[in-house]
C-alpha cells in the first residue's frame, strides 16, 4: 500500500513537472492585452482633474445639484428596490416547483437590453403610451394627460426601470448561490426542525448569503450611477443626469468641458466608494447586534401562500415590454386614445437599414468567441487570486472606463476603426464570461483530467477532448451571454467608433431622442432579438451535439 501510494505521488508530480511554465504567460496575455491599455489611458483621460481651478468650475456649474439629486434618486432608489424585489421573491418562493420556473422565464428576461428595456417602458409609461390608452375610455380623456410619467426631474421612472431591470440580475445571482448543495441542506434541515420560511431566512441563510451579494450589488449601483443609455431615454432632460452630464462633457471639442467631464467622472466614483463605504459600516452593525440577538428556538408559522403571486407583475413587465416593442414594430395610423393601432404592416421593417444589426452581429460574435476563448486559457492556466482584477469593470462606473479606453485608443491611433471598437467590447465583455463560467470549472471533477493525464495525454489535449466538451452547457451558455452583452453596449460603441459604428443600441437610443416610434421599436427589437438568438442556439446545440452521447445528455 505504501509503494503504491509512493507510486501515485511520483505521478503527480511528475504531471505538475511536464506542465509547461511558459503556458502561465500564454493565459495571462490575453488578459494584458485587454485590460493593460486601459490603466495609462485612465491616466491620460483623468489627468486634467488634478487641477482645483477644475473641480471649483464644476462646483460652480448650475446643472451640478440638480443632476447630482436625480443621479443619487435614481441609483440608490433603483438598486434598493432591485434588491428588496429580488429578496423578498426569493423568501416567499425557494424551494418550491414556482422556484424552478421562475428559473426559465429569467433567462429570456435577462437577454432584454438595457436601452431596449428603456424603450419599452417609454412605450409603456409615457403619458400617450400604452396605460395611458388602457384607462384613457374610462377616464374620457382624447389627448393625453399633462402629467410627467417618464423624464421627470427627480428620475423616478429611471428608478422603476432600473428596479425591475437589476432585480432579475440578483435574483439570477441568487439562484446561482442558492443551487450549492450546503445551502439546500441547511434549508432542508431548518424546516425539518419546524422553522417557518422567513425565520430561516432570517437566521441562517441571509448571514451567510449577504457578504456573498456584496459585489453583485456593487456591480448593480455603478451601472446605476453611470447609466447614459437608460437615462437618455426614461431620465430627466434639463439638466439631465450625472452620467449624462459627464458623456456630454467628455464628447465635448472644448479641453476645458473635457476636463469638467474628468473631474465629474471621479465624482462618480467617490459616490461609489462613499456608499459601498457606508454599506460596509451598516453590515458590520448589523452583524454585531445579531451577535446580541441569537435565537431564542421559538418557531414561527410559515409565509402564506398568496404571498406567491408576487412574481407575476414582476415578470409581467418584462414580457409587455417586449410585447409592446413587437405591437409598435408593425403598427400603422395609431392616434391615442386608440387602445390598438388602426391597422398592422411590414413597412417599417421593409424600409429598414439593416447595416447596424450586421455590425453589431459581427462585434457581438467576434467579443463573445474571443472573451470565452480567453476565460477557458485563464481558468485551465492563469493564477485564480487575480480574478478580481477582471471583475473591476463591473463594479467601476462605466464613464471613466470608457474614458480611458478612449484616450488609450487616441493614442493609439484607433479610435474610429473596428479593431479599437471590439477591444473597447472586450473589456465589458470578459468579466461576464468568467463570471458565468467560474463556478462550473471550479465543480469539475479533476479526477477526470487527472486519468486522462495518466493515459498520456497532454493538458491541452485533456481539455480538448474531454474537459471542454464536457463543460459544453456553460460553455455554450457563456458565449451567449458575452453575445447579450456585446449587443447592448452603447458608450464603448459611441466612442470607440466615434459614430461611424452604427449597432442597433446606438441607433435605437439616437431615435429615443424624438424619432419615428415604429422605427425606433424595430432597433429596439433587433436588440432583444439578437441575444434570445444567441441563447437558443446555446440551448439547443448541446443537445444536438450529443444527442449520440448518453452521458452528455
Amino acid at each position: 500500500m505504501v509503494k503504491a501510494l509512493r507510486q501515485q505521488l511520483n505521478f503527480s508530480r511528475r504531471i505538475r513537472l511536464t506542465d509547461n511554465p511558459r503556458t502561465l504567460w500564454l493565459a495571462i496575455l490575453p488578459v494584458l492585452l485587454i485590460i493593460a491599455p486601459v490603466l495609462p489611458g485612465l491616466y491620460w483621460a483623468l489627468s486634467p482633474a488634478w487641477e482645483a481651478q477644475v473641480w471649483q468650475q464644476l462646483w460652480l456649474d448650475p446643472q451640478l445639484p440638480q443632476a447630482l439629486e436625480s443621479t443619487l434618486i435614481s441609483s440608490l432608489l433603483g438598486s434598493f428596490l432591485a434588491a428588496l424585489s429580488a429578496a423578498t421573491l426569493a423568501m416567499l418562493i425557494y424551494p418550491s416547483a414556482l422556484w424552478i420556473r421562475l428559473q426559465r422565464h429569467l433567462a429570456l428576461l435577462l437577454s432584454v437590453p438595457h436601452a431596449a428595456f428603456a424603450v419599452g417602458m417609454f412605450f409603456l409609461l409615457s403619458p400617450s403610451g400604452w396605460l395611458a390608452r388602457a384607462i384613457a375610455p374610462v377616464l374620457g380623456w382624447v389627448s393625453p394627460p399633462t402629467w410627467i410619467s417618464v423624464q421627470d426631474p427627480f428620475g423616478l421612472s429611471l428608478a422603476l426601470a432600473l428596479a425591475i431591470k437589476e432585480s432579475w440580475f440578483l435574483l439570477w445571482v441568487l439562484m446561482a448561490l442558492l443551487g450549492e448543495q450546503a445551502v439546500s441542506r441547511q434549508m432542508l434541515v431548518a424546516r425539518s426542525l419546524g422553522y417557518g420560511r422567513l425565520q430561516i431566512w432570517r437566521a441562517v441563510l441571509w448571514p451567510q448569503l449577504l457578504p456573498r451579494l456584496a459585489w453583485p450589488m456593487a456591480a448593480v449601483l455603478a451601472y446605476g450611477l453611470s447609466v447614459v443609455d437608460m437615462s437618455l431615454v426614461l431620465g430627466p432632460g434639463t439638466p439631465p443626469t450625472l452620467a449624462v452630464l459627464v458623456w456630454q462633457w467628455l464628447i465635448d471639442a472644448n479641453p476645458d468641458k473635457q476636463a469638467l467631464g474628468a473631474a465629474a467622472s471621479l465624482l462618480l466614483l467617490v459616490l461609489l466608494l462613499a456608499v459601498g463605504g457606508f454599506a460596509r459600516l451598516a453590515w458590520l452593525v448589523y452583524r454585531r447586534q445579531k451577535k446580541q440577538h441569537l435565537p431564542t428556538g421559538k418557531r414561527q408559522p410559515r409565509a402564506a401562500p398568496a404571498w406567491l403571486k408576487l412574481h407575476i407583475p414582476l415578470l409581467g413587465i418584462g414580457y409587455l415590454v417586449v410585447a409592446l416593442l413587437l405591437l409598435w414594430s408593425l403598427a400603422g395610423p395609431w392616434f391615442f386614445p386608440d387602445f390598438w393601432p388602426q391597422s398592422l404592416t411590414l413597412r417599417s421593417w421593409q424600409g429598414l437599414n439593416w447595416q447596424p444589426f450586421w455590425t453589431t452581429l459581427w462585434l457581438a460574435t467576434a467579443s463573445s468567441v474571443l472573451c470565452v476563448a480567453t476565460t477557458l486559457v485563464w481558468l485551465e492556466w492563469g493564477p485564480k487570486r487575480f480574478n478580481g482584477i477582471i471583475y473591476l469593470p463591473l463594479i467601476v462606473p462605466v464613464l471613466p472606463l470608457v474614458a480611458g479606453q478612449y484616450a488609450a485608443l487616441l493614442r493609439l491611433r484607433l479610435d474610429g476603426q473596428a479593431l479599437g471598437v471590439l477591444w473597447s467590447h472586450l473589456l465589458m465583455v470578459l468579466p461576464y464570461t468568467l463570471l458565468t463560467l467560474v463556478g462550473a470549472y471550479r465543480a469539475f471533477d479533476a479526477r477526470l483530467m487527472t486519468c486522462a493525464r495518466a493515459l498520456g495525454h497532454s493538458r491541452l489535449s485533456a481539455c480538448l477532448q474531454l474537459k471542454w466538451p464536457l463543460l459544453q452547457r456553460p460553455i455554450a451558455a457563456c458565449l451567449a451571454i458575452g453575445f447579450a452583452i456585446s449587443v447592448a453596449q452603447y458608450l464603448p460603441t459611441l466612442f470607440a467608433g466615434g459614430g461611424r459604428f452604427a449597432t442597433v443600441t446606438t441607433e435605437a437610443v439616437a431615435l429615443s431622442a424624438g424619432g419615428n416610434r415604429r422605427v425606433l421599436a424595430v432597433q429596439a427589437l433587433l436588440q432583444v432579438v439578437l441575444p434570445l438568438a444567441a441563447f437558443a442556439l446555446a440551448a439547443l446545440w448541446p443537445r444536438f451535439n450529443s444527442r449520440n452521447r448518453l452521458g452528455l445528455r
